[in-house]
């Protein structure tokens, strides 16, 4: 009997995707024989299908927005603070600033002035086609207030305000030819009124002036121009009682205060290009003692390199460049710019300081790496007319994107293109510390936050534990970060707010306020305005205008801060009906006060004790050296004498007597 024997071994069949049921037949096999009709057509099946991922999309932000409201909710509400005082002006409010015991406020016609006790108009400047856009004031003394503002034409104009009178002195960028005339973009004053910076633009270029303001003979003027006018006043009632003398500011309009001096003239860097010198010798001469670095145009680099390299850099990224576009090298028109107080880094050999008054500025230019330090010097006024040359230059990784002074111009902070940001210690000229935002965004702004002990104390006695420097940082996406910079010990970088989801609550413009520690003024697109404490990451106070009112522009806020009577001024705007909206701008503004001292911001923003001192064995060794380097640098101008004079100076002299002589002998041959 024959038997059906398997000659291959028993195994599983291989898998295959022949028999598998498809995506789009799913729902053919059915077990049900009373569904075949339920079932769609294949094209409305895919209609179903991104319906249902619309749908299923949509409810996923909806269960995000209910999940973000109760944690809103959860958080502690901020307070709500109401306006201590109000006055009206009869224009609409377009800037403000706080100059001892007056409000300026800039005008659509003119410029005004409020007493900060009652309130009261104590003068007005009215110009019908003078709209005052931007003004700047700093106290001289003795009742005398420097002003700087800018119209919306783009003209510069400096008052002096002494005995409740406006007094004009000039127009910064006044021409005679009206085509000739450049536009101010930007304006800078000094404390306590000794210089003033314009940033000056027209149709091609861009460059920066620095003026220094004769104050001490405006003061002198105005004392003997007060004395006049009382003892003409008084010969006046003598001769005749029944009349009234003439009013001071009625005198002084006669008076001419000495116009700014020119100091500096800056001008944007200029791109690099190839060399000029024919060898090492000639670029040798130009080098003035090596001592710091430069803008780096003194170079060997051809320009068949730079063209070589050029090519080799189109060839390797051809198809980004294709995607992206070609982007030229352009001179830069906007810069940003700061007046610096004494330091190491900006005193000259020979230089009288005195501590409160600005010795040099720093400067840093659109889309540049540098930061470039120029010394005040009242010598280089015959030079203002030439490129200045910067006395000291720090170069940075990535383009400058913003940067920002402390209070006490002790400290710099610079932030870049690629968010990272450095805090320098201009005091003793190096950095604090290097953070870098690890997310992709765009730093918008950096600010200092309330003033420390070490900003006060430029020693920073040995055996103290320094504190901390804060910087607050905005981003172009409203997000906020702080830095914080231990003398001692690595820098932290901390995530304050993410970006809002909703879009009424962009920032529009933030400002520390300096009175109270890790206090930060936070206003948003949709007029509210809140006060951040940065330690806990909350709002804990909200200011609010009067129901009738609304902060207008509330993507442009007009505000300011003062800082010694410790109050918020507000503009708000009465809300329009709707048969107003067709009419023009409002005529009148409301300027509303917070006194922070009406509110309990002394109990939420307690000043922090200071740090107890510790003895020298129990400090670890990184303070040790900092100590070390501290006490060591106290000697550093003697060292420097020593070893600058003496030593680098001849060796710079050696090397450019021997270049000298090498060239003499080149041209005999």
């Amino acid at each position: 009997m024959a038997l059906n024997t398997r000659t291959d071994p028993l195994g599983i069949p291989p898998p295959s995707d022949k028999d598998w049921p498809k995506e789009d037949e799913e729902d053919f096999f059915l077990l049900d024989p009373d569904r075949k009709r339920d079932v769609l057509p294949k094209p409305f099946r895919m209609i179903n299908k991104l319906v249902m991922q619309v749908f299923e999309s949509a409810m996923e932000i909806i269960e995000r927005r209910e999940m973000l409201q109760e944690a809103q909710k959860l958080k502690v509400q901020p307070k709500k603070c109401f306006p201590t005082a109000e006055f009206q002006v009869t224009e609409r409010a377009n800037c403000l600033a706080v100059s001892g015991k007056y409000i300026f406020v800039g005008l659509s016609v003119g410029l005004a002035a409020f007493n900060t006790c009652d309130f009261k108009d104590v003068c007005a400047r009215d110009a019908a086609n003078t709209e005052i856009c931007a003004i700047h004031a700093s106290d001289l003394g003795n009742e005398c207030h420097v002003l700087l503002a800018v119209d919306e034409m783009g003209l510069a104009w400096l008052f002096c305000f002494h005995k409740e009178s406006f007094l004009l002195i000039k127009i910064l960028n006044e021409v005679k030819d009206i085509s000739q005339r450049s536009t101010c973009v930007e304006v800078v004053l000094s404390r306590g009124g000794d210089y003033a910076g314009i940033l000056l633009q027209d149709s091609t270029k861009a460059w920066l002036e620095i003026y220094q303001l004769p104050k001490d003979s405006w003061l002198t003027e105005m004392e003997k121009n007060v004395g006049a006018a009382e003892e003409l006043a008084c010969s006046e009632r003598r001769s005749n009682s029944s009349s009234e003398g003439l009013p001071v500011s009625a005198i002084q309009a006669d008076v001419k205060l000495d116009p700014p001096v020119l100091l500096l003239t800056v001008r944007p860097p200029k791109p690099i290009t190839g060399t000029s010198f024919k060898g090492p010798l000639d670029a040798l001469k130009e080098v003035d003692d090596g001592s710091m670095l430069g803008l780096g145009y003194n170079h060997l680099i051809k320009d068949s390199q730079w063209e070589l390299q050029e090519a080799i850099f189109r060839s390797t990224y051809q198809e980004n460049l294709e995607a992206e576009g070609v982007i030229k090298e352009e001179i830069p028109r906007y810069a940003v710019f700061h007046f610096l107080l004494p330091s190491q880094i900006l005193e000259g050999p020979e230089m009288k300081v005195q501590p409160d008054i600005p010795v040099g500025i720093g400067v840093h230019w659109d889309g540049n790496h540098n930061f470039c330090l120029y010394l005040l010097n009242p010598s280089l006024q015959e030079k203002a007319d030439s490129d200045l040359k910067p006395d000291v230059v720090w170069p940075c990784a990535a383009p400058i994107a913003c940067s920002a002074v402390s209070s006490c111009s002790r400290y710099l902070a610079l932030a870049g293109e690629d968010a990272t940001i450095t805090i320098w210690d201009k005091h003793l000229g190096y950095p604090l510390s290097v953070a870098a935002i690890l997310e992709e965004r765009f730093i918008r702004s950096i600010h200092f936050l309330c003033d420390s002990a070490a900003a006060r104390d430029e020693t920073c006695g040995a055996d103290s534990v320094c504190p901390v420097i804060q910087l607050l940082v905005l981003c172009t996406d409203s997000s906020f970060y702080l830095v914080k910079a231990p003398r001692a010990g690595k820098s932290s970088i901390t995530l304050l707010a993410d970006r809002p989801e909703n879009p009424n609550l962009t920032v529009s413009a933030v400002m520390p306020v300096l009175a109270f520690p890790s206090a930060v003024l936070i206003f948003s697109w949709d007029g509210t305005v809140s006060l951040m404490n940065t330690d806990t990451s909350q709002a804990v106070y909200c200011f609010c205008t009067p129901p009738s009112h609304a902060v207008e522009p509330c993507w442009q806020p007009v505000f300011t801060v003062d800082s010694v009577n410790c109050c918020l001024l507000l503009r708000g705007d009465e809300h329009q009906q709707e048969d107003d909206l067709v009419q023009d701008k409002a005529t009148h503004s409301t300027i509303f006060l917070f006194d922070f001292n009406s509110y309990s911001l002394k109990d939420t923003f307690p000043k922090k004790p200071d740090l107890p001192l510790k003895p020298l064995q129990e400090l670890q060794w990184i303070e040790r050296c900092n100590i070390f380097l501290r006490d060591r640098f106290r000697f550093l101008p003697e060292r420097q004498q020593v070893l600058l004079e003496i030593e680098e100076q001849e060796y710079w002299d050696y090397l450019q007597a021997q270049a000298a002589a090498m060239d003499n002998e080149r041209e005999k041959m």
